[in-house]
């Protein structure tokens, strides 16, 4: 399946494509650090973009007097249990492009995360030129990766569906996923530890069915960091 995301090289002075021209975006992380820093550089007088909007989680983001913006960076784990896929969905629906930014990068989550709708996936350990583009990109509703992720681009229509789960399906396989014992998981959501069960059991039910085992804690782990559940640490 031939891809059609750009693999663009840096450019010098890529603030000209957006001459007399302001991108509003908004920076979405659960470290109140790292958004007001990204803030900070991409609203450098060298990149026509305005940073309307910061927040460090979900509910903030969607709740913001200048919700929705032009393009939208995002964290892929806000530490909430809600899927990646359901957040990207939610902001294209609202009008707002997205831009993905994590700590790892590994292709199958980065195939993931573009086949969800994200337009780019730009890892924290690139430089703040590469998140331009991306931005500037998204913008004209067009795709950029990093070369460092060319491997993502041959996954990308090759993942499998995501099932459909009920919102309590989801919200228990993904506590449960973080490490926390089915007991604990039951706290969390007030309800009982057979119900939790019950939930999980028939979460993992629907991902077997359309091709994927979360059988073991380690897979369902793995899943969790794909899907921006969990963190990978």
């Amino acid at each position: 399946m031939e891809s059609q995301v750009a693999m663009a090289p840096k450019e010098p002075g890529i603030h000209r494509q957006y001459r007399g021209r302001t991108i509003r975006v908004a920076v979405v992380d659960d470290f109140p650090l790292l958004t007001d820093g990204l803030a900070t550089h991409l609203s450098d007088d060298a990149y026509s973009l305005d940073v309307v909007l910061t927040a460090n989680s979900w509910s903030d983001l969607v709740s913001h007097p200048e919700f929705p913006t032009e393009v939208t960076v995002l964290d892929l784990n806000l530490n909430d249990s809600i899927s990646i896929g359901t957040k990207v969905q939610a902001l294209r629906a609202a009008g707002s492009e997205v831009v993905v930014i994590s700590r790892h990068a590994d292709p199958a989550t980065v195939a993931r995360v573009l086949s969800a709708g994200a337009l780019s996936y730009v890892p924290k350990s690139e430089d703040t030129e590469e998140l331009v583009l991306a931005i500037t990109a998204a913008a004209r509703g067009e795709s950029h990766l990093p070369g460092s992720l060319a491997d993502a681009v041959t996954l990308i229509g090759d993942t499998p569906p995501t099932p459909n789960l009920g919102r309590q399906e989801q919200r228990a396989l993904a506590l449960y996923s973080s490490g926390l014992s089915i007991r604990e998981v039951a706290g969390r959501m007030t309800t009982t530890e057979e119900t939790v069960k019950s939930y999980v059991k028939r979460a993992r039910r629907k991902y077997r069915d359309v091709g994927i085992d979360l059988g073991s804690r380690a897979s369902l782990r793995e899943h969790g960091v794909r899907e921006g559940w969990v963190d990978a640490d």
